[in-house]
């Protein structure tokens, strides 16, 4: 700790020393040719003579400072790459070669020079002029101990970027896979738009919302679960094929498959019903992932998974009997349904399942079928036709009452895809929330409320129709190998710091250090 502390200071006094001596430390801008990168495409096998004809103006984070005398070897760090720049007192001056001692690994510099070629093969930049740029008050992490503490790495994710550069790359394939997802959807003529997020009922999915209030109209909002209804008024108004990437908000726990502010997908077709969405998705996610991630086959946590279709498709009831070790399901769900669900209720005790007064079967079996199921869906497999309790928006299944046109796409055991046949049937779905503000009195925190504006919206009219949403953290998860949702959210929701010395007790664990950051 007392040799972080000495550091900060001594990086301060450098500050203090450069402004008296007048160099502006936090300048507005600096006049790039290139970046790193495109340098080094562009020039790094051309021959030495070329070299020394091609000035360039590069910036960026210093990484690694080497002096020897008037000389003195130094890396650059930005986005795009590493270049090394080599400064002499005698090219540069006295005065502005003095400055290098002021310098630190971190701080940002630009250069202004030639290129020329080391006698070890390394393309450099021989500086005629340098202007400093910005100075790092704290010392990066070191190369070879990196930021090792999950926490730490988590709420600092800037320092985690610098130190660790498999992370950066985790967030430049989720951006690649967000842009195959929109281009292979824009490709089947589907239009993205918008819908609010702050909604006045929060609708679409069974979740607790976060509130919030509007001053200025007086009124409670809350931010959105899910953007289902307004997508749906989309497709009541002739816009036939729509999809939204955005933020939804639950009011849930965290774990490694769920944060309370997460991405999704959300898709809507017209004509068309769940059947069509699992040919779709089993289309999709192997384009997306051979575009984003150059292959189909990848693997996950240790384990082998192909995404080329097409995808087993499992009833959810022959699952909990075939997967989930409940043979006597469909007596279960008999005697439940005859007013006798002691059975059920006590095979979810001995799960340690409570299960409170306002559930019905249907949610029972959901809750045993994560417990039971979940974990041998390692393979793409869709679950199919799930209990109506559980999808108060969805169509019924023509096959049994019981049931509805949905499925779940499953992935290493997690759900990443959810989707059925949408409900457009005004009065039935008027019945059906009816239900959901029953359950709420019973004490169901999730049901969902009377939304009057989607029921005028269902009785203009809606055509058949199918809706699918894609978890997009879940996904990435998937194709970047990240264990826990938390490595593809640049900034997870975390807990307060423990205390007000915890900041610098995290920093305490990045030594100062002679080699390169692995930024």
């Amino acid at each position: 700790m007392e040799s972080l502390n000495e550091q900060a200071r001594e990086r301060r006094r450098k500050l203090r020393e450069l402004r008296e001596q007048g160099v502006s430390v936090y300048p507005s801008s600096f006049p790039l040719s290139a970046t790193l990168g495109q340098v080094i495409a562009a020039h790094g096998a051309a021959p030495e003579g070329e070299l020394e004809r091609t000035a360039v103006a590069v910036a960026g984070r210093l990484d690694a400072i080497r002096g020897m005398g008037k000389a003195t070897f130094a890396h650059l760090r930005d986005g795009s790459g590493r270049l090394q720049i080599y400064c002499r007192q005698d090219v540069m001056g006295e005065p502005a070669y003095r400055d290098l001692r002021l310098w630190d690994r971190g701080d940002f510099v630009g250069v202004e020079g030639r290129l020329f070629r080391t006698k070890t093969g390394e393309l450099t930049v021989r500086v005629e002029r340098a202007t400093f740029l910005a100075k790092a008050l704290r010392p990066l992490p070191d190369k070879w101990h990196g930021l090792a503490d999950v926490e730490i790495r988590y709420r600092q994710r800037e320092v985690d970027l610098l130190a660790n550069p498999e992370v950066a790359e985790v967030f430049r394939r989720r951006s690649a896979i967000v842009d195959a997802l929109r281009q292979g959807l824009k490709a089947r003529g589907f239009l993205e738009v918008e819908t609010p997020m702050m909604q006045g009922i929060a609708g679409g999915a069974a979740a607790r919302p976060f509130a919030t209030h509007h001053n200025a109209l007086d009124m409670p909002l809350f931010l959105r679960v899910a953007p289902e209804l307004y997508l749906k008024r989309c497709l009541v108004g002739g816009l036939d094929r729509v999809f939204e990437l955005n933020r939804n908000f639950r009011n849930e726990g965290i774990s490694t498959q769920h944060n309370p502010e997460f991405t999704m997908l959300e898709f809507y077709q017209a004509y068309a019903d769940y059947h069509v969405l699992m040919e779709l998705t089993e289309a999709l996610l192997p384009e997306v992932a051979r575009q984003a991630v150059a292959s189909a086959a990848i693997t996950y946590q240790g384990r082998s998974i192909d995404l080329a279709g097409p995808y087993p498709r499992v009833a959810f009831l022959d699952a909990l009997a075939r997967l989930g070790g409940l043979a006597e399901v469909e007596g279960l769900v008999a005697r439940a349904e005859a007013g006798d669900p002691g059975e059920l209720k006590a095979v979810a005790a001995r799960e340690g399942i409570a299960c409170p007064e306002f559930w019905g079967w249907g949610k029972i079996l959901g809750e045993l079928f994560e417990r039971r199921v979940e974990e041998h869906l390692v393979a793409p497999t869709f679950i199919t036709d799930f209990p109506l309790e559980l999808s108060p928006l969805a169509k019924r299944s023509e096959k049994d009452p019981r049931l509805v046109q949905r499925f779940e796409l499953y992935v290493a055991g997690m759900e990443v895809a959810n989707a059925y046949s949408e409900l457009n049937d005004p009065a039935e779905q008027r019945a059906r929330f009816e239900e959901q503000i029953r359950r709420r009195g019973g004490g169901d925190e999730e049901a969902q409320a009377m939304d009057e504006d989607f029921l005028r919206a269902l009785e203009v009219g809606m055509p058949p129709a199918a809706g699918e949403g894609i978890g997009i953290d879940r996904l990435v998860m998937l194709l970047t190998d990240s264990a826990s949702i938390r490595d593809v959210i640049l900034f997870p929701l975390l807990r307060p710091e423990r205390t007000a010395a915890a900041e610098d007790v995290g920093s305490a664990q990045w030594p100062e250090g002679g080699g390169a950051a692995g930024a």
